[in-house]
């Protein structure tokens, strides 16, 4: 009896032991430019303990410049724009969707429709899951970019583009702006309001969304757009979880933005400089770590750093308290990993993702665990269920 107690102990143990080790990986999903040797979207084992990337991919899943990931609130779908253009070897604008199975997290495509623009850059949900804001970003003038709307069905299934919405560019510089680029549209915790940040424009646009008005869900609202400084171009935006501030990248400018926000209009309180003497800045990626006091922020050009901030509990205002270089060229997007241990970074021009310990009491960057090489990384994300 005793030796059966025993066996039942270390067997127990045993058990516990394996599913300890499995909670500590978890998967991340890798989507890439393609020019190169890049196939499309990976899928990899992250050792949260060790901090390590896993250098077998679990999945390769070949698609054509898939360069911004989506994922619905409970993770069983998955939403892709494919970024192509003029010029590239597949010339139509894409957004693909996937199902993500529920035990194995393997990915099957279900749906690619176009998105009626060039080069779509991101793609965001509503926060009832009906419909899938995609920009355009377009580098050419004309057509320019635009921002396209697309129903979702129950499986993920992408319907044609329902509505697309266009905006008139600032033209402050020539190069840069002589058309609208939409770089990102986000939805307010609420779900009431829906913004896009025009990179063209030097405007973030305002709209009301309805979601009964089956074929126009976003309507403008009043104030219909946020001006920002002329030449600055609006990049990411992002809310805090309470929906009562907001934070912007300005590319052109390297800028921050802090924002209130007050019945859906955007109330700037801050406008801070990312800049680093002797160096040329393009603000980027921006994420709030998950208990709201940290907000980290890529700047790219020639600085190639990660900026860390304390978010105030009160108000939202920011205070920078680092400056971290990332140990590679041209932070595209990062993320933290879910024991907010780890950033990870995908430095595309160095082809590589990046791994910085973090410590979570203070905020700040420590040291570099890994160099993953991966060529031409663009976005990251983490399945955690």
């Amino acid at each position: 009896m005793k030796r059966v107690l025993l066996s039942m102990l270390v067997n127990g143990l045993a058990l516990t032991s394996l599913h300890a080790g499995a909670a500590d990986k978890y998967d991340l999903l890798v989507g890439t430019y393609t020019q190169g040797a890049s196939e499309g979207i990976y899928r990899y084992a992250f050792d949260s303990t060790t901090g390590q990337i896993e250098a077998q991919p679990r999945q390769t899943f070949k698609s054509s410049n898939p360069s911004w990931l989506t994922l619905s609130q409970d993770q069983r779908r998955l939403f892709v724009v494919n970024e192509n253009g003029p010029g590239q070897k597949e010339v139509v604008g894409k957004v693909s969707s996937f199902t993500v199975d529920g035990n194995t997290h393997e990915l099957s495509q279900v749906s690619q429709v176009a998105t009626r623009g060039d080069e779509p850059t991101h793609s965001s949900l509503s926060q009832d899951g009906r419909y899938l804001f995609v920009s355009n970003y377009a580098v050419n003038a004309n057509p320019g970019g635009s921002l396209s709307v697309f129903k979702v069905a129950e499986n993920g299934t992408l319907s044609e583009v329902v509505q697309q919405l266009k905006h008139v560019a600032s033209q402050v510089n020539p190069e840069r702006q002589a058309g609208p680029h939409v770089h990102s549209v986000v939805s307010l915790p609420s779900g009431n309001y829906v913004y896009a940040s025009d990179l063209g424009a030097d405007r973030v646009y305002v709209y009301r969304y309805q979601p009964e008005s089956a074929e126009r869900p976003l309507v403008p609202a009043q104030p219909a757009s946020v001006q920002l400084p002329d030449g600055s171009g609006p990049r990411h935006l992002l809310f805090s979880r309470d929906g009562k501030h907001a934070y912007l990248t300005l590319e052109m400018s390297g800028q921050l933005a802090m924002f209130d926000v007050r019945d859906g209009n955007l109330v700037r309180q801050q406008l801070l400089e990312l800049g680093t003497a002797g160096k040329q800045s393009a603000s980027g990626a921006l994420h709030l770590s998950a208990d709201g006091r940290f907000l980290y922020v890529s700047n790219r050009g020639t600085a190639n750093q990660m900026l860390v901030f304390s978010v105030a509990a009160g108000n939202g205002q920011l205070e920078e308290i680092q400056r971290r270089d990332v140990d590679g060229d041209h932070p595209r997007e990062f993320t933290l990993d879910p024991t907010g241990h780890f950033l990870l970074i995908a430095n595309q021009k160095s082809n590589q993702i990046t791994v910085l310990r973090r410590d979570a009491s203070t905020g700040k960057l420590g040291e570099t665990v890994q160099r993953f090489a991966q060529d031409a990384p663009s976005d990251v994300k983490f399945l955690t269920r």
